[in-house]
């Protein structure tokens, strides 16, 4: 009776060894779970966080993009006219030509002037069309960087 005592105690006391040791693996990995559980907070609010600055980017640009159109338009109304102008000069000057109006020296300015207006509309055209460019690429990188976002959102959803 006694060995038997002696057996059931010595195993009682390897279960509770055991138990023990089980006990601190779930400790263990309680802990590590609530670890992972405020990692995956912070990554989903850092996440977040870069969601929001990335849609305010994408107004930005789209602001830009807006103003940048709207500038475009403009300049290529006022080299419209411009060139309505032009075309009114040289037929002012080919009349003069001809002596029926004012001197030559008169329309020759009035030309290199409007020549200068046309060359100045060209270049600032050219600028906005530039910046119209640059706007739209910068709208493209932006969308692949959200494409982007998704997938890892499905990625962490999925790993889950």
């Amino acid at each position: 009776l006694k060995e038997e005592n002696a057996s059931l105690r010595s195993k009682i006391n390897k279960l509770q060894i055991f138990s023990e040791t089980q006990a601190d693996k779930v400790r263990k990995l309680e802990k590590k779970l609530e670890e992972n559980k405020i990692k995956e907070e912070q990554e989903t609010q850092d996440l977040e966080a870069m969601v929001q600055h990335v849609e305010q980017n994408l107004q930005l640009m789209t602001k830009r993009a807006v103003k940048a159109e709207s500038s475009a338009a403009k300049l290529r109304q006022e080299n419209a006219l411009l060139q309505v102008q032009l075309n009114n000069y040289k037929t002012e000057n080919e009349a003069l030509r001809s002596g029926q109006s004012a001197s030559l020296a008169v329309v020759k300015q009035n030309a290199d002037l409007a020549l200068q207006n046309l060359l100045r509309v060209i270049t600032s055209s050219r600028s906005s069309i530039k910046q119209l460019v640059s706007g739209a690429e910068s709208l493209q990188l932006v969308a692949e960087l959200l494409k982007s976002i998704d997938r890892i959102s499905e990625v962490s959803e999925d790993g889950q």
